[in-house]
């Protein structure tokens, strides 16, 4: 197979020029130094409109679980800190604690009484551990203590514990997998859900408390339970294809499914990230992290990049949100990370409280930028202003620039699939393969989706054999549904840039097709810093509309004082000018229906992690939005809103 310079006609065709402007001008200063391990890639053709694509650079070797590491690195750094966390708060409302260390050693032995406890109770994939808490020291026990037997463990969305009324998604999760064994950190928070949605006769085991409703046993007593030889006949029965855990798609309009993770999955894609991303084995790694476990970046990608590599994570139990921001502040003040891993919005408030000119924020640029060699961002578009301010606070601190990186991947590829190949990264950019995995590419409907098939794509979704073949095309390449463009259509080896989702893009009623990504981002871009995310509207309707969630920041906007209602604010007269200078600015710029917004309207309400319209980590899932807020849509393109803007002219 030849490398090729440029893509076929047929693909080039596919490609569009709508990728967002490269952040801030020529680098006022250098980018700290940062090897990107695939930088050129092989391309192929195939049958009419398809294509196939991988980096020339192959896969090495990669062990058969993931136990193998962490009994590794129990043995060669048997010391070192394998993950931290803060005591809780002596009282409500006080700060929490200091920073409770356990060692891979320590988390070596535990794991092995937990395994024999769970040995003891005869788990496995028929019957495996359901863990509904967030990130704790237990939780990530309880995970190594599962491999460590073969019995797989489901981190589920603490939200369907604690912020569901129905409990509707839980059930499902427990009637899916059929658990013979429950976790939750605490009676207190957790008690009612597990009422409601577990079965009287399963076990549960909290860390807090009791329950009157189930058989509970404390958390301490796995950890205490005597390790025997049946700890090490089960690890060593366990191999590539034995199932490590199930991690549960988002679900929109359907209900989520279970995507099988086996071990072969978990390994291959970490020493695929290991390979695209030399950084991660250049120095002790160390992560100060808030991503959720029961979503692939944060359990998959972040909690197995610190086990494989033998790193160090400090759980932050802050989070991108008004009231959880400042524990997250205050974890980077203190802990330097070696590269940093966040949402756009979390990147938002780390670049504004990195501005301030105060002791804290002296500290921040300090501390957060001292030894940090790589910045990733992943689940929405990063707004210029934002990008900038942190090249500004970098260059003033440390008088180099961090490179930000991004990539493309999904709960179904482990997730890590695409990366970026260069520090000149613009939004949108998702660079090439990472080795191993080749990628097929299909021209549908006038877009590019991406295909995916290497060694660390599910094999399926657990006991839904239906959604499971369709899933796949006939050679076998998983269908994410991605759309994907050249970020340069005369060199292949720049790699792909985001173009939508194919299930979110319609035609209006006209028969124009619309592009819902690229023209959310540009939304995204031109409302910024007041817009945390857009869903696009018209459907069958003549005009294209825009719904857009806006940012805490529009409160000081809108100049009203904090006990004014969000309603209040997005119809106070400076928000709505700023906004209408917004579609103004976007109908200039807009070349037809199709891109041009029509009518704009602003949500009061945020998403809601009950209903499935924005994940744990915080993307937005347009189609959720749409089907729950299909009155507002309804009004917004029947003039029935209290405020619609409209452009100024035409």
């Amino acid at each position: 197979m030849s490398t090729v310079e440029a893509p076929p006609a047929s693909v080039a065709a596919s490609a569009t020029s709508n990728a967002a402007p490269a952040p801030g001008t020529a680098p006022a200063a250098p980018f700290r130094p940062l090897a990107f391990g695939v930088t050129r890639v092989h391309l192929r053709d195939g049958a009419p409109g398809t294509h196939y694509l991988r980096a020339e650079q192959p896969l090495q070797p990669y062990p058969e679980r993931m136990t193998d590491r962490l009994q590794h690195w129990a043995t060669t750094a048997p010391e070192r800190t394998w993950m931290a966390r803060r005591t809780p708060p002596a009282a409500p409302g006080q700060p929490s604690g200091d920073w409770q260390h356990i060692s891979y050693a320590q988390a070596w032995q535990q794991a092995r009484a937990i395994a024999q406890a769970l040995l003891n109770r005869g788990l496995s994939a028929e019957r495996p551990v359901v863990i509904l808490s967030e990130n704790s020291l237990e939780h990530a026990l309880l995970s190594l203590g599962c491999m460590v037997a073969g019995v797989p463990f489901v981190p589920t969305s603490p939200a369907y514990s604690l912020i569901s009324t129905d409990y509707d998604k839980l059930r499902h999760v427990l009637h899916t997998v059929t658990p013979g064994l429950v976790f939750a950190t605490d009676a207190a928070r957790y008690g009612k859900a597990i009422g409601a949605a577990v079965d009287a006769d399963t076990e549960v085991v909290l860390v807090h408390g009791r329950l009157d409703s189930h058989q509970c046993t404390p958390f301490a007593d796995l950890v205490a339970t005597p390790a025997t030889a049946a700890v090490d006949r089960a690890m060593a029965a366990t191999g590539p294809n034995t199932i490590a855990k199930f991690l549960f798609t988002s679900g929109s309009t359907k209900l989520p499914k279970a995507v099988i993770n086996t071990q072969r999955m978990w390994v291959a894609n970490q020493q695929q990230m290991t390979q695209s991303m030399p950084v991660l084995t250049e120095q002790p790694l160390v992560l100060v992290d808030w991503l959720p476990w029961n979503h692939t970046f944060g359990g998959n990608h972040n909690f197995g990049m610190v086990l494989y590599n033998g790193g160090t994570l400090y759980i932050d139990d802050g989070k991108p949100t008004p009231a959880l921001m400042a524990e997250t502040l205050r974890n980077l003040r203190e802990v330097a990370p070696t590269v940093y891993f966040n949402v756009p919005t979390g990147f938002e408030a780390i670049a504004n409280a990195m501005q301030a000119d105060s002791d804290d924020g002296r500290l921040l640029r300090k501390t957060f930028l001292s030894r940090v060699r790589m910045f990733f961002y992943a689940g929405a578009a990063l707004s210029q202003p934002v990008w900038d301010s942190l090249y500004q606070s970098e260059e003033r601190e440390i008088g180099q620039r961090i490179v930000m990186t991004s990539g493309l991947g999904m709960t179904e590829s482990g997730p890590f699939g695409l990366f970026v190949t260069s520090p000149n990264v613009k939004a949108g950019d998702l660079g090439v393969p990472t080795p191993g995995m080749e990628v097929k590419l299909v021209d549908c409907d006038g877009k590019t989706e991406v295909r995916y098939r290497g060694p660390n794509i599910t094999p399926g979704y657990w006991r839904a054999p239906a959604e499971t073949a369709e899933a796949f095309d006939d050679e076998g390449y998983f269908c994410s549904g991605d759309a994907v463009r050249w970020i340069d259509e005369t060199d292949i080896h720049q790699g792909l840039a985001f173009d939508g989702r194919i299930a979110e893009d319609f035609k209006l009623a006209t028969g124009t097709f619309v592009s819902v990504g690229p023209l959310r981002g540009k939304v995204i871009a031109a409302g910024a810093p007041y817009v945390q995310d857009v869903v696009v509207t018209g459907i069958n309707t003549k005009e294209v509309g825009a719904m857009v969630f806006p940012t805490a920041a529009v409160r000081q906007l809108s100049g009203l004082g904090p006990d004014a209602s969000m309603h209040e604010v997005v119809d106070s007269a400076p928000v709505l000018a700023f906004f209408q200078q917004v579609v103004d600015q976007l109908a200039q710029t807009a070349t037809g229906s199709a891109n041009r917004v029509a009518r704009l309207c602003l949500l009061a309400d945020p998403p809601t992690l009950d209903r499935g319209e924005v994940t744990d980590k915080g993307s937005i899932n347009q189609r959720a939005v749409l089907a729950h807020r299909a009155a507002t849509v309804a009004k917004l393109h029947a003039d029935e809103l209290h405020f619609i803007l409209k452009p100024s002219q035409g």
